[in-house]
């Protein structure tokens, strides 16, 4: 299958409305919360993207079908005095899955952050969910070293 790396315009309809139809199918899924996305949620979750400087978003197209989204946040590395990538959300719509759609967008955000000075990018992954581990292993990615902790305090 032949795909196509997009990043994401906010002020394109299209890419708002697929944007958000992937990131309720990731939402539904098991490894996000197992549940539709409130449509309240839906203009919160645009509004909050299109007023914050740091998004980067991504996503893989096959024959003009989104396969594939990263919502990403614009970062930087005082140890390293360049800017960084945080992939926050990256779903492979299920159609899609197995058939190199994951790999090609995260090849894509590799080549946009080298082509536009990036130092590295960051994900999280939870412990049970093996098929994203394999992917992410497959694409290069790999535990820290030293082995870092994802820790939050919620509000």
């Amino acid at each position: 299958m032949n795909y196509t790396f997009v990043p994401i315009d906010l002020t394109n309809e299209s890419h708002e409305k697929q944007l958000l139809r992937l990131l309720d199918i990731y939402m539904q899924d098991e490894m996000g919360k197992g549940a539709p996305m409130d449509q309240n949620m839906a203009p919160k979750i645009m509004e909050g993207l299109r007023t914050y400087s740091g998004y980067l978003g991504f996503f893989a197209v096959a024959d003009g079908e989104y396969a594939a989204l990263a919502n990403c946040n614009h970062d930087f590395s005082t140890f390293q005095a360049k800017p960084l990538i945080n992939i926050h959300d990256f779903v492979v719509h299920p159609d899609f899955r197995g058939k190199g759609a994951g790999l090609f967008l995260l090849e894509g955000i590799a080549a946009f952050a080298r082509e536009h000075g990036y130092c590295r990018i960051n994900l999280e992954v939870r412990h049970d969910n093996v098929g994203a581990r394999k992917l992410y292993q497959k694409a290069g990615y790999n535990d820290c070293e030293p082995r870092m902790y994802l820790w939050e305090k919620i509000l």
